[in-house]
């Protein structure tokens, strides 16, 4: 019988925690405040300081945090804002929800983050935003952003939905630029019991419109001062999130523990020619929300995991620069060659932090037995 070992196991994170959050969810239900209130306001407390930065601010999604977070700017139609063709949709899709123009440029090849040096290239005097993504767990390059950011006078909106407790030369990214942005997806490393996210910031000013633009710009009720939106995080969620949150650093050791562990199983394998593991630069704090390999048969990978039960991803199959629905965009293909690699060659395997040993050797095993089989067939062809 075919082994099964999931991309991610969320019951087994549940288990240790089912009394604390079914008493956490009974307190929300007998106190009957459901929208804001109470539990919004501690968890927004506990993770100010669990981050390290002034402002936390709990929202209705991590796209939403996005949106919340260009709309608190005043991004508009005709704006531009320059992010990575190389993301989850909403990064792109927010943008677009205000009118505004994403402009795409290419990632860096080694780390999966967007590149520096095509953000600085690509400012114009229409550029309204800087969105760099930390993609995968792993800041992205952020002193050179900084750098291009201050000397346009271009504020940055981190997407920060896959790396909360992800560090950038020791600072906690969502905390470096004028604005933050995290999910509490299911998947996350911090993951609620469904949508939600959390929008950060040092500024004052920033923090005060996110809060009003949040409730549909009121303050007090019934007086709108903006048009905001609904993007409240529910309390059911912010109960469950503070259970969760506490157990965080802990759960992200595991994870590091489990990339380290495949680095020495791949070696070991003699896997490292033919599969590329992430990169993790040593001034960067990796959390790991997924580890993605690269390969250049990676749909033949693929096939050849699922038959053998192990769970995988693809992310992401295909860059905003060919999605459909940006069309008008006027992008081509070959437009960015390193993002279109990475989409063709990118597959995650499973990372989480209750992965066993025994699991990551299946895992390495049933990628080492690919391969091997992928050379023979080559040989034989020649």
């Amino acid at each position: 019988m075919k082994s099964t070992i999931p991309l991610l196991d969320l019951q087994a994170q549940y288990r240790p925690l089912r009394d604390q959050i079914l008493a956490a969810m009974t307190r929300v239900a007998d106190s009957q405040r459901f929208i804001m209130g109470p539990e919004i306001d501690a968890l927004e407390q506990e993770l100010a300081r669990m981050l390290g930065i002034r402002h936390a601010i709990a929202v209705s999604s991590g796209t939403d945090a996005v949106l919340l977070a260009l709309m608190a700017l005043g991004i508009g139609a005709d704006d531009e804002v320059i992010t990575p063709t190389y993301s989850f949709f909403a990064t792109a899709g927010a943008v677009v929800r205000l009118g505004a123009r994403p402009i795409l440029v290419d990632i860096d090849p080694v780390t999966f983050n967007v590149d520096p040096d095509q953000i600085a290239r690509a400012v114009t005097p229409r550029t309204k935003a800087i969105v760099p993504v930390h993609l995968f767990g792993q800041s992205a390059e952020l002193d050179p952003i900084v750098r291009t950011a201050e000397r346009a006078g271009i504020p940055i909106v981190e997407d920060a939905a896959q790396a909360i407790g992800a560090t950038y030369r020791t600072r906690p990214v969502g905390g470096i630029g004028a604005l933050g942005c995290f999910s509490f997806f299911p998947s996350k490393n911090l993951g609620a019991f469904g949508d939600a996210g959390l929008v950060t910031t040092n500024d004052d000013g920033l923090a005060k419109r996110a809060r009003l633009l949040r409730a549909h710009g009121m303050e007090p009720r019934y007086y709108h001062h903006l048009v905001g939106g609904n993007f409240r995080m529910d309390a059911l969620q912010a109960a469950i999130l503070r259970v969760k949150a506490p157990h965080l650093a802990a759960w992200t050791e595991g994870r590091r523990a489990n990339a380290a562990r495949y680095r020495e199983l791949f070696q070991a394998a003699g896997l490292l020619g033919a599969v590329t593991l992430p990169a993790e630069p040593t001034d960067r704090l990796h959390i790991y929300n997924q580890f993605v390999i690269r390969t250049a048969d990676r749909d033949g990978l693929k096939k050849h995991l699922d038959a053998q039960g192990i769970g995988n991803e693809i992310y992401y199959p295909v860059p905003f620069h060919l999605q459909p629905c940006f069309a008008h965009l006027g992008y081509r293909r070959g437009a960015f060659p390193q993002a279109e690699r990475a989409a063709a060659e990118s597959l995650a395997i499973p990372i989480y932090g209750e992965l066993t040993r025994d699991q990551q050797e299946t895992v390495v095993s049933a990628i080492a037995a690919f391969v091997r089989t992928s050379a023979h067939a080559g040989s034989q062809a020649r």
